[in-house]
């Protein structure tokens, strides 16, 4: 890779000091085969400190351990001002190009996805996810600044030419958009109308792609959030509550319609054949505690079954569970805690029958990862 030079060095940019990639030698082998070069893992940042950061698991074997980069992104583009920003929200790969929404900076920062250069920029004010289909990125965003408000406005999912990287379509959807699934051509928008409280939305917003319009809406519950399609046409969206009286919920819809719902808290999840994988961090003001949830759910079923709930003391001992990483072939994962929010997180490794394997230390409140395949 283009980054195997371990530095630890600070300099100043403009009267603002900037930590330069470093290097941690795991000490755990590399694997002979595999089917991924490397995992990069995006590192929120407390909102206001400009601390975004991207770092870099390297899985490529090149080197006899495996080897974690942090805060990669400084080093390949030193002539960035600011680097990626303020709140690093999503991360994606499309193609040869690696898609970074960085929230409060207004931006989406496109990248090489084997040598994260810099490409360029997509400018959308408070932007959030991503979503890829037939040569377009699609970036929901809050259309507005950051602020609680009743009369914020509806927010937006704009179309951006993957190629070009411009913005050539927009559409209005519900109140803070979150994130989106694509089904049969059919693009779905889970819209949580945080800005609003107390009154949340609590619809799905549909749009075809063939037209780039909005023709349905689907109300769910109140506050939606993560959204995920899987192999058998399903949706599963999740609910975070009004953190009093209405509990965050997982939902299965078929066909445009609810089917399941399990009660259990979600801050993030992901699908690998029929296991969805998911892990849940819920703050309650009634109590003032934290409720944490791991576990996997068979949604072959059609029905919110719990299938395994991890007992590793590793897992249980996790601060603020932020993120779950797993890996599509072997199903070994990797679970993401942010700590206190302000100083560095830590990505735990997990075999897949949930054996605690390693741990390293991240950037700011990691929340996010995306696999970089082999060539």
């Amino acid at each position: 890779m283009l980054w195997l030079l371990p530095l630890c060095l600070f300099s100043c940019r403009e009267d603002e000091y900037v930590t330069y990639m470093t290097d941690e030698d795991t000490g755990v082998p590399s694997v002979e085969e595999t089917h991924f070069d490397g995992l990069y893992i995006l590192n929120e940042g407390n909102m206001g400190s400009n601390r975004c950061t991207l770092d870099y698991l390297d899985l490529s074997g090149t080197d006899s351990t495996i080897h974690y980069y942090r805060n990669i992104y400084a080093e390949r583009n030193p002539s960035t001002v600011k680097e990626l920003g303020d709140v690093g929200n999503d991360i994606g790969i499309y193609g040869s190009k690696l898609w970074i929404v960085v929230n409060c900076s207004n931006k989406v920062e496109v990248c090489e996805a084997r040598s994260t250069r810099r490409l360029g920029q997509v400018n959308i004010d408070n932007c959030r996810y991503l979503a890829f289909d037939g040569g377009f990125a699609y970036v929901s965003s809050y259309a507005g600044p950051v602020q609680v408000a009743e009369n914020c406005p509806l927010g937006r999912v704009y179309k951006v030419d993957t190629l070009t990287m411009q913005k050539v379509d927009s559409v209005v959807v519900g109140y803070q958009p979150e994130e989106m699934a694509i089904v049969d051509g059919k693009l779905y928008v889970a819209n949580s109308g945080g800005y609003r409280v107390p009154l949340y939305d609590n619809r799905i917003m549909v749009i075809d792609l063939a037209t780039f319009q909005v023709i349905k809406e689907i109300e769910v519950d109140v506050n939606l959030h993560r959204l995920l399609a899987d192999s058998h046409g399903q949706l599963w969206v999740t609910t975070r509550g009004n953190y009093f009286d209405v509990a965050p919920a997982l939902y299965c819809l078929k066909d445009d319609k609810v089917v399941a719902r399990l009660e259990v808290p979600i801050s993030s999840m992901t699908i690998v054949g029929d296991s969805l994988y998911y892990i849940g961090t819920t703050f309650s003001y009634v109590d003032g505690g934290y409720k944490k949830d791991f576990g996997i759910v068979d949604v072959a079923l059609q029905r919110c079954s719990v299938a395994v709930t991890f007992e590793a003391p590793e897992i249980k001992n996790i601060t603020l569970p932020y993120g779950i990483i797993v890996n599509p072939h072997d199903r070994d994962f990797y679970i993401l805690d942010a700590k206190n929010y302000v100083s560095s997180g830590e990505l735990l490794h997990f075999d897949a029958d949930g054996h605690f394997l390693w741990r390293v230390s991240t950037g700011d409140i990691p929340s996010r990862g995306v696999f970089l395949k082999s060539k």
